[in-house]
């Protein structure tokens, strides 16, 4: 073991208490917290494997169309997706029902210590691991570089912020990065800040986004389409994945077009489950009347919040609204996925803390798709003037759609790029995106 990878295995080790502390939180019924430290992982169906780990939620929704295009170009393979915690897991169950494909199965990856993602990546005996963004797990990664797995970091990016931290462990970092097969950058800014960090440049391709290669199934818009029309001709914009320090902004916005729209709607949804109790009693307490999805309670004429306190559903609720809010951006964290509404036709809206998307964020931008607001004011003014201008809201929405089919093909050429890695079965290459 070399030594930065040594001296960052201790740090891990150091920290074991407050690590094991934070995911005993990220569990489900059904599984062995054994498998944190690689065992347990149970048996699979039938068939050699592939391995794609995405840290949480917003990454497996991200990677469906990389997980739906995996399946067809390796139909004789079992597709495992770990995540990190519970929601990515519930996410990618809820994706295999809908899929109704049983070669796509989910397991919690390994915490990164070195016999754990040893034992890992020995049980999962992959014939190929992909990593998804900014995983880069060092033990990991240097088990299946000794076990002769081929690895990949695909939609790969390293924000600003992100970069400012991994050059504080640049020796670990290059190391890691080193042992790479290969390297899917979603942007030349991306490829740049991993090349500054030992990325080998001769391993590395600027794909795009495959954000903008995301689907929406048509169960999530007739879904959608369903709650819309229970709505009549209420005015209803959507505020999704909300962070702690946002709801009451959100809020605040909303009473304020309460009094020039009395019969609005806010269509909340929180980005973290552990916070849905917390966010429906701000609601009451700022004396909103609130209906929440998770308890079937019905939208009534007088409700004025509507919480969607559930899983995988923010495409369908998006779907139900006229205005998107995408949130995580009126705090600084960086903002969340922008494609999704604007996939949908809808003219979106976010803070001004975008970084970890400002890639994708910068063609929606350009084309007037996606509106910068500063605080609550910003963002009630702004759902208000296009709720005032319907043709300005239509002519905002088609464009987000037209910048996000002009800026597909990420998915396409990640496919192929992992072809060197694992060649597909020629029979099957027609039926990938």
């Amino acid at each position: 073991m070399g030594l930065a990878r040594a001296s960052y295995s201790t740090l891990l080790y150091a920290l074991s208490p407050l690590i094991v502390q934070r995911i005993w939180r990220e569990q489900l019924s059904g599984y062995r917290r054994a498998q944190r430290l690689g065992f347990a992982l149970g048996t699979f169906p039938a068939g050699p494997r592939i391995w794609l780990h995405c840290a949480s939620v917003g990454e497996v929704r991200a990677a469906r169309g990389l997980i739906e295009g995996l399946l067809a170009r390796y139909p004789e393979h079992i597709l495992c997706v770990t995540t990190m915690t519970a929601t990515g897991a519930r996410q990618v169950h809820a994706l295999a029902d809908e899929l109704g494909n049983p070669r796509l199965v989910h397991r919690f990856v390994a915490l990164d210590f070195p016999g754990a993602a040893r034992r890992f990546v020995a049980a999962l005996a992959p014939a190929l691991g992909m990593l998804f963004e900014t995983e880069l797990w060092p033990n990991l990664i240097d088990a299946c570089a000794r076990q002769g797995v081929p690895t990949a970091l695909v939609n790969g990016r390293i924000s600003p912020r992100a970069f400012k931290r991994y050059r504080a462990f640049t020796g670990v970092m290059s190391e890691t990065l080193d042992k790479l097969d290969w390297i899917a950058a979603k942007s030349p800014a991306d490829a740049e800040r991993l090349e500054a960090l030992g990325a080998p440049p001769a391993r590395m391709a600027v794909v795009g986004s495959l954000k903008f290669d995301m689907t929406l199934s048509s169960t999530t818009r007739e879904q959608g389409e369903r709650l819309r029309a229970t709505l009549a001709a209420r005015p209803v914009w959507v505020a999704g994945s909300t962070r702690e320090g946002e709801e009451e902004q959100v809020l605040a916005a909303h009473r304020t077009l309460c009094q020039r729209f009395p019969d609005a709607l806010l269509v909340l949804a929180p980005r973290h489950p552990q916070r849905f109790d917390a966010v429906a009693a701000l609601i009451e307490r700022q004396g909103f009347r609130l209906a929440r999805r998770s308890r079937g309670e019905a939208i009534t004429a007088e409700t004025q919040v509507y919480l969607g306190d559930t899983l995988g559903e923010l495409g369908v609720l998006y779907a139900a609204g006229s205005v998107a809010f995408v949130g995580g951006s009126l705090v600084p964290l960086g903002g969340h996925n922008v494609v999704e509404p604007a996939l949908l036709g809808l003219p979106v809206l976010c803070g001004p803390s975008l970084e970890n998307f400002d890639d994708v964020a910068a063609p929606l931008l350009d084309s007037g798709a996606l509106m910068r607001v500063m605080d609550a004011s910003a963002l009630a003014n702004a759902v208000a003037s296009l709720w005032e201008v319907p043709s300005l809201a239509l002519e905002q929405g088609a464009a987000g759609r037209d910048v996000v089919m002009a800026q597909r093909g990420a998915l396409r050429r990640t496919l192929a790029g992992l072809d060197a890695l694992l060649p597909a079965d020629e029979a099957h290459l027609d039926r990938t995106f």
